[in-house]
C-alpha cells in the first residue's frame, strides 16, 4: 500500500515540475524537429536569404561606383552616356532580386511554418485529452485556452523574426564589417564593430530584466481570461444571484492588475528604445565624421563617403529594430513556453508497452470484477477501502450509499479515469490497466445526470456517439429514447442549435439526447447515472421500460435514486464511507433489516425524497447489471 501511495505521490510532483519554467533553449529544441521536417525547403529559404543580403549589400556598391564615375571622368561625356546607364540597370536589378528573393523565401516557408503550427496545436490538443481526470478537474479552461492560442501565434512569430530578420541582419552586419575592414581605415570597423557590441549587451540586458513583466501579464492575462470565461458559462447562476455586479468587480479586479503589470512592461520599453537610438546615433555620426575626414583627405572619394553612408542608413534600420525584434522573439519565447509546458505535463494514465485490446468475450457483455480495491484521489484521503464484488454478464448489481461513499467512484474507474492503489478492475479477465484505454472506453457507454451538450446541433449530439452515423440509424436511436416527436416539433428540426452546453433544452431533454447518444453507441456495457431522474413519470415510465429491454442484452450500471427501478437487480450492494456493508437481493437485504431496510422504509412511507444531494442520512441508489 505505501508503495501505491509513493507512486501517487510521485505522479502529483512530475506534474507540479512540468509546470516549471523552461530554458529559452529548451523551448527552441523542441521546436525545431518540427520546422527541420521540411529540411528542403527549409535550406532553400535560407539559400534565398542569402541571396536576398548579397544583392542588398550589392546596391551601395553599384551606388559608389556610379557617383565615382560622376565625378572622376566628367570630361567623357561618352563615358557618362554609357556606363551610368549599365549602373543605374544593375542598381535596379539588384533592388528587384532583393525583393523577389525575400518573397520567393516567404512563398517557399510558408509551408513550413504553418504545417509547425497546425502539428503542434494538434498535439497538445491531443496530449490534453490524454491526460488524466484529475487534471482537467484542477485546470483552468480559459487560461489553458489562452495559453494554447499565445503559443501557435508565437511559434509563427518566432520563425519570422528569428529566421527571416535577425539571421539577415547578422548576415548583412558581418558582410558590411568584411567589407569595410578590407577596403578602408581601421576606425570604420572598430566603430561599427563596438557600436554593435554595445547595441547587443544592452538590448539583451534590458530585454532579460523585461521578460518577467511578459511573464506576469500572460498570468494575469489568463487568469482574468478564466475569470470571464467561467462567468459567461455560468450565466445562470450569475442570473439567479443577482450578481452581475459582483462578477464585472472580480473580473476588473483581474484587468487592474494586468493593467499594473503592462504599464511597467511599457515604461521599461521605452526606457530601452531611447538607449538604443543614442548608441546607433553616435555610430551613426562617428561613421560620417571619419568619411568626411577622408574625403577632405584626399584618402576617400565622394562614392566612398555615399557607399559608407548608405551602409549605415541600411544598417540603421534593421539595426533599429533589433531591439524590438529581440523583445518579440523574448516573448514568443514566453508564449511558447507555456504552450511547451503543457505537452510536458505527466499523463498519469498511460496504456502499457504492448498493451492489446480489451476483448467482450461475452454475447451478453463483458463480466465485471473488482477484486479487494483500495483507492485514494488524495494520498491523504482514502476513498475505496477494500472493495471486491462481481458483475457477472447479462446481470443486474446495484449499489446504494451515503452521498460520498464512493458510488460514483466505481464508474470513473471502470472508465479508468484514475489507476488504483491496491487491487484490480478486469472485464472478462483482463486487467484494465493492462490493455488499452481507448478500448476500454469504446465498450462502455454512460447516461449521465449531469448531460453536458456540444453547442451544435441535435443531430450531431446525437450522432457523436458514432461519428459517421447515417440520419437513419440517428432516427432509430432519437425514437427509441422517445425524443425524435419533440425534434421533429422544432422549426429547424434535427438541425437546431442546443447552446451552450445545451441549455436552450431543458433537463430532461437533455437526458433523453444523451440515452439516444449511447444507445447509438451500442456498447457491451452500459453506465446509467440516474438516467431518468429529470423526466416526467410518464416519460421515465416508458425510457425504463426501453432501458429494461436493452439491459438484456449487454452490462450495465445504473445510478438511481428511485429504489422501485432496481428492485429487480440481481445484486445489490450497500457502500458506508468507501466499503460494502451489505449486498445481496432487494428481498435478501429486506430481510436483513439493515441500512438498506431503513433506505426502503423511508421511500415506501413518502417520509423524505432521497437523492444524491440530501444529508447525512438520506442514500442514493447505484444500479450496475445486466
Amino acid at each position: 500500500m505505501r508503495n501505491h501511495r509513493d507512486n501517487t505521490t510521485n505522479k502529483f510532483a512530475s506534474v507540479a515540475s512540468a509546470t516549471s519554467q523552461r530554458s529559452d533553449w529548451a523551448t527552441i529544441k523542441t521546436l525545431l524537429p518540427y520546422l527541420w521536417a521540411y529540411k528542403l525547403r527549409v535550406l532553400l529559404a535560407i539559400s534565398l536569404l542569402v541571396g536576398a543580403k548579397l544583392a542588398l549589400v550589392g546596391v551601395p556598391l553599384v551606388l559608389k561606383k556610379l557617383v565615382d564615375n560622376l565625378t572622376v571622368t566628367p570630361s567623357h561625356p561618352s563615358a557618362m552616356v554609357v556606363l551610368p546607364i549599365s549602373l543605374i540597370i544593375a542598381y535596379g536589378a539588384l533592388r528587384l532580386s532583393t525583393t523577389i528573393f525575400t518573397e520567393l523565401r516567404e512563398f517557399i516557408f510558408a509551408k513550413v511554418t504553418q504545417r509547425a503550427v497546425r502539428t503542434i496545436a494538434l498535439k497538445v490538443f491531443r496530449h490534453l485529452h490524454s491526460l488524466s481526470l484529475r487534471f482537467h478537474l484542477n485546470r483552468q479552461t480559459g487560461g489553458v485556452t489562452r495559453d494554447i492560442e499565445r503559443g501557435t501565434r508565437a511559434v509563427s512569430s518566432l520563425v519570422s523574426y528569428a529566421l527571416f530578420s535577425i539571421l539577415p541582419t547578422l548576415l548583412e552586419i558581418t558582410l558590411v564589417l568584411i567589407y569595410l575592414s578590407t577596403h578602408y581605415d581601421k576606425w570604420f570597423s572598430i566603430i561599427t564593430f563596438v557600436a554593435l557590441s554595445t547595441y547587443i549587451v544592452f538590448t539583451i540586458s534590458v530585454t532579460e530584466w523585461r521578460t518577467h513583466f511578459r511573464r506576469t501579464m500572460n498570468e494575469l492575462d489568463s487568469k482574468a481570461s478564466s475569470k470571464a470565461i467561467d462567468s459567461l458559462l455560468n450565466y445562470e447562476t450569475v442570473k439567479y444571484f443577482s450578481n452581475e455586479e459582483y462578477e464585472a468587480q472580480r473580473y476588473d479586479q483581474g484587468l487592474q492588475h494586468y493593467e499594473t503589470a503592462a504599464v511597467k512592461s511599457q515604461s521599461s520599453l521605452s526606457l530601452l528604445n531611447m538607449g538604443q537610438s543614442s548608441i546607433i546615433a553616435t555610430a551613426v555620426t562617428l561613421i560620417l565624421w571619419r568619411a568626411t575626414l577622408g574625403v577632405i583627405n584626399g584618402t576617400m572619394t565622394i562614392g566612398d563617403l555615399v557607399l559608407v553612408n548608405s551602409f549605415m542608413l541600411q544598417l540603421y534600420v534593421p539595426l533599429n529594430f533589433l531591439g524590438v525584434l529581440y523583445r518579440e522573439i523574448k516573448q514568443s519565447l514566453a508564449d511558447m513556453e507555456k504552450l511547451f509546458s503543457l505537452l510536458d505535463q505527466n499523463q498519469e494514465i498511460a496504456d502499457p508497452i504492448g498493451a492489446k485490446s480489451l476483448v467482450i468475450k461475452h454475447l451478453e457483455g463483458g463480466e465485471i470484477v473488482f477484486n479487494h480495491v483500495d483507492f485514494s484521489y488524495e494520498s491523504k484521503r482514502q476513498i475505496l477501502f477494500d472493495v471486491d464484488f462481481t458483475i457477472a454478464a447479462g446481470t443486474t448489481t446495484a449499489v446504494v450509499g451515503h452521498s460520498g461513499s464512493g458510488k460514483s467512484t466505481l464508474s470513473r474507474l471502470l472508465f479508468r479515469f484514475y489507476d488504483i492503489q491496491a487491487g484490480t478492475i478486469s472485464i472478462d479477465g483482463q486487467d484494465l490497466r493492462q490493455v488499452k484505454q481507448a478500448s476500454v472506453r469504446a465498450a462502455i457507454g454512460i447516461v449521465p445526470q449531469d448531460t453536458v451538450l456540444f453547442n451544435d446541433t441535435i443531430e450531431y449530439n446525437i450522432g457523436y456517439g458514432k461519428p459517421g452515423a447515417s440520419k437513419d440509424e440517428i432516427i432509430a436511436v432519437a425514437k427509441a429514447a422517445y425524443i425524435h416527436d419533440f425534434i421533429e416539433s422544432l422549426p429547424d428540426g434535427y438541425q437546431s442549435m442546443v447552446g451552450e452546453r445545451g441549455l436552450k433544452l431543458s433537463g430532461g431533454e437533455k437526458q433523453r439526447v444523451a440515452i439516444a447518444r449511447t444507445l447509438l453507441k451500442n456498447p457491451a456495457i452500459m453506465i446509467f447515472d440516474e438516467a431518468t431522474s429529470a423526466l416526467d413519470s410518464r416519460s421515465e415510465q416508458m425510457i425504463q421500460a426501453q432501458l429494461k429491454e436493452i439491459a438484456r442484452s449487454r452490462t450495465s450500471l445504473v445510478i438511481a435514486h428511485r429504489l422501485s427501478t432496481i428492485v429487480d437487480a440481481h445484486q445489490i450492494l450497500v457502500m458506508d464511507k468507501g466499503r460494502i456493508i451489505e449486498r445481496g437481493t432487494h428481498q435478501e437485504l429486506l430481510n436483513l433489516q439493515g441500512s438498506y431496510t431503513q433506505m426502503w422504509e423511508r421511500q415506501q412511507s413518502g417520509v423524505s425524497d432521497i437523492s444524491d444531494n440530501s444529508g447525512a442520512d438520506n442514500m442514493t441508489v447505484d444500479v450496475a447489471g445486466v
